[in-house]
């Protein structure tokens, strides 16, 4: 039997769990270096900041129009078995991609159906996997296992992109597309090697809008989850696209080439990665409520700061600071919706997550390329780190009177105190 695992990695303790981290990490790299290279691809295809943020949204359109439902079917099905399929298709997109690329054949409307094509798949994907965690480690371990994957997902930010940088330069942009279509394998194989007991029977099959409205019921019922869906909302809005924009940034503004958007890329996930250690560590010792709050906050400050930082150093810096706060804002956010919600609702509960996290992506791409192909790219990111401050601000008004911090993670009465509605 295994000795117990440092609080830090507690959740390493289940062996499901190890699989699936492991092989995640390495898929996780395939699909940065996948990003990186999508983006500068679009960028040499069109020479449209306007384009970039047109195939973004895109990408992300199904998951505005399916997400919810996919957090139905997760409700419903054998989270093991869907993902492994689901999975299998994402390996097949990049495999088309790379084909495409390296045949000379890609046009941007190829580019534009295949990123369609790929947010159809992650609008079931996202709910199922964010769900699919707590099967593998239980609600003990759960705070754990989300802070340990995003510390996988944005290690995975730092490698990728830099992997990318190195490999468009030396092998072209093919070459990106078949190494994250070999890294699907890594994944598939954790997900093979899993063993789990019985399969409980499927949920009761409501009809799809009964289900929906049961899932939208418990968050928008409740104060906290109620508050965090507006934070969450406005900043896949106004705060998140500023990732969409860091290939114009680069190039239009701070003068430097896939290498160094690569760089740029990879110290938001360097920033990232800390934070959840961090929050994997020590966030059990702070109130969660409050750290959010202050991480909200600072993420609004250092994007605006970013965007007036016309010097590649500084900007490396705040792009770091950006990826430290846009981390543990999210991790919080994930946990606190996640560990409170109940069993038979936990899929729907993250695919409305997923719906403001991912589905409102296209509004926010959108809106960050329209800006910035008519008044620039430093309007784009400062207007919308402003628009975080106030977003973040409002909520942290407007939830002290009742002075309703979520918990500490320690105590039932705590804990129960997070959903419960203002009076």
């Amino acid at each position: 039997m295994l000795a117990p695992a440092p609080a830090t990695f507690s959740a390493l303790r289940h062996r499901n769990f190890r699989l699936f981290l492991g092989g995640q990490f390495l898929s996780l790299c395939g699909t940065w270096i996948q990003q990186v290279a999508h983006g500068w691809l679009v960028l040499e295809l069109t020479d449209s900041a306007f384009a970039v943020g047109l195939v973004t949204t895109l990408g992300s359109l199904p998951i505005l129009l399916f997400t919810l439902y996919g957090g139905v079917v997760a409700d419903r099905v054998d989270r093991h078995r869907f993902l492994m399929l689901l999975q299998s298709l994402m390996l097949v997109e990049a495999l088309i991609l790379g084909t495409l690329v390296a045949t000379h054949r890609i046009t941007v409307e190829w580019v534009m159906v295949l990123a369609t094509m790929f947010g159809l798949l992650a609008a079931f994907e996202v709910p199922v996997r964010q769900a699919f965690t707590a099967d593998m480690v239980g609600k003990d371990d759960l705070m754990n296992a989300i802070a340990l994957n995003s510390s996988a997902f944005n290690l995975a930010r730092v490698v990728g992109p830099s992997i990318a940088g190195l490999v468009i330069a030396g092998a072209g942009i093919a070459t990106c597309f078949f190494v994250n279509a070999v890294s699907y394998l890594a994944v598939l194989a954790g997900l093979l090697k899993m063993d789990f007991g019985p399969v409980p029977p499927p949920a009761e099959r409501r009809d799809v809008r009964s289900a929906l409205r049961e899932g939208f019921a418990y968050v928008l019922g409740n104060r906290w989850p109620r508050a965090l869906a507006f934070l969450i909302a406005g900043f896949s809005i106004f705060g998140f696209p500023f990732m969409t924009m860091a290939p114009v940034l680069a190039r239009d503004v701070l003068g430097v080439g896939a290498a160094g958007y690569a760089a740029l890329i990879a110290s938001i996930g360097l920033g990232a990665a800390s934070a959840a250690i961090f929050v994997a560590g020590w966030g059990t010792r702070f109130r969660k409520g409050r750290m959010l709050a202050w991480t909200s906050v600072l993420f609004g400050v250092t994007l605006t700061l970013a965007a007036v930082a016309h010097h590649f150093a500084a900007s490396l810096v705040l792009f770091t600071a950006a990826g430290w706060t846009m981390a543990a804002n999210g991790i919080l956010a994930n946990t606190l919706l996640q560990i409170h919600a109940p069993d038979h609702l936990r899929g729907r509960v993250m695919g409305v997550y997923s719906f403001l996290v991912l589905g409102l992506a296209p509004l926010g791409s959108l809106q960050a390329g329209w800006i910035a192909e008519h008044l620039g790219v430093e309007w784009s990111m400062g207007l919308g780190g402003l628009a975080c401050v106030a977003i973040a601000g409002w909520t942290v008004f407007t939830l002290q009177p009742g002075r309703e911090q979520p918990g500490r993670a320690a105590s039932g009465a705590e804990t129960a105190g997070e959903t419960t509605p203002a009076p």
